[in-house]
């Protein structure tokens, strides 16, 4: 199957630029949620070949095409949104805020939106979402790559300053080790108080509860 099977069929029907948008980041307890949207040119296809669901590729796989992608790509925009706001809204509306500010933030303005599983973003554009769609759509599925490069990325960095909690290796998840390391020393700022309640007691890194 033609990967841009889905972009061909709505440039036919007069969408000349189709975004594709995916998240990556709902299920960790720390690090924000990332949103990427991406508009792949319909002439890319040898040039991404391997582009998948990110979950399926080796990290250097998904590292490779993620520069491919954003070489490639007639435009693409990332959007964090923080963990302060995942636990102020919810994880769903904050994905939905991701989304929008992907697409929003596209320098080439998309005249039609595809979407991963079964999200519906706010926005005027025309949208479809499709299950498995980064598996399916070839935009879709550069977007999840670009946004699990980026997550990764920044995930790693945070642990330089907490080193405690393994986050270049779990990614925020709640791993056994990470778990425990809540439980030995509390959670740090870029933690998700929401998603932590049911084992967190109250300490913050390097301070006690209650305090």
């Amino acid at each position: 199957m033609d990967r841009l099977t889905y972009e061909r069929q709505y440039k036919e029907m007069g969408y000349g630029a189709v975004a594709g948008v995916d998240e990556v980041g709902r299920g960790p307890l720390a690090g924000p949620v990332v949103c990427a949207a991406v508009i792949l040119p319909l002439d890319a296809e040898e040039r991404l070949k391997g582009v998948d669901d990110s979950k399926k590729l080796s990290k250097k796989k998904r590292e490779e095409l993620a520069e491919r992608i954003r070489e490639v790509a007639r435009a693409y925009c990332i959007v964090e949104i923080p963990e302060r706001e995942i636990d102020r809204i919810n994880i769903l509306q904050a994905t939905r805020l991701g989304m929008k500010r992907a697409v929003e933030g596209l320098n080439v303005t998309p005249d039609f939106v595809l979407t991963d599983g079964n999200m519906t973003l706010d926005i005027e554009v025309p949208q479809r979402s499709i299950v498995k769609g980064d598996a399916l759509v070839c935009s879709i599925g550069a977007a999840s790559i670009v946004a699990k490069v980026h997550r990764d990325a920044l995930m790693a960095k945070y642990s330089e300053e907490f080193p405690e909690y393994g986050f270049e290796r779990n990614m925020g998840y709640g791993t056994k080790e990470h778990i425990e390391a809540i439980r030995e020393v509390g959670i740090c700022r870029i933690h998700r108080r929401t998603f932590v309640k049911n084992f967190w007691d109250g300490r913050e890194r390097n301070r006690p509860a209650n305090t």
